[in-house]
């Protein structure tokens, strides 16, 4: 199955905006797997900070970049926002408990996906940001019937 959306994202405002329509399209999905692709500086970190506000986070969203795994705890599941950029092996996954961390209800936000393959699970969606002039460019991809229910809730 694959289905996909594109949209241009003018500014980080837009990035942030469509993060929010993300978390609305998944309230009531229990667990969902995100893998988040793009260069350095690509917005990433924006669109899980608009994800994560819109799911009533109120404090700081960082990119863990050095931490490899920043937990947070929503109203109605935990989420997982993993930077593995500095990963050395996809084996160091184990080390951090992640599939502990993967039972139950849980929204889990992976940026540098490839870097972890074969420790990962398979993603329901994969977002794509790439520049476009100022802005960016956004690719939702799914790859899984909890990532089309993503992509079908989003906005027109």
């Amino acid at each position: 199955m694959t289905a996909s959306v594109q949209r241009l994202l003018e500014d980080e405002p837009a990035t942030m905006a469509l993060g929010s329509e993300l978390a609305a399209a998944g309230r009531g999905l229990p667990r969902q797997i995100v893998y988040l692709h793009g260069d350095l500086g690509a917005g990433k970190t924006t669109l899980v900070r608009g994800m994560l506000r819109a799911l009533g986070h109120a404090g700081i969203v960082r990119s863990p970049t050095y931490t490899l795994l920043e937990p947070y705890d929503l109203a109605d599941r935990g989420c997982l926002h993993l930077d593995l950029y500095r990963l050395a092996d996809a084996g160091e996954l184990d080390y951090i408990g992640l599939r502990e961390l993967l039972s139950g209800p849980v929204l889990v936000l992976v940026e540098w996906p490839e870097r972890g393959l074969g420790a990962l699970p398979e993603p329901d969606l994969s977002i794509t940001l790439s520049y476009r002039g100022t802005g960016r460019e956004a690719v939702l991809e799914a790859s899984s019937d909890v990532g089309a229910r993503l992509l079908e809730s989003l906005p027109g």
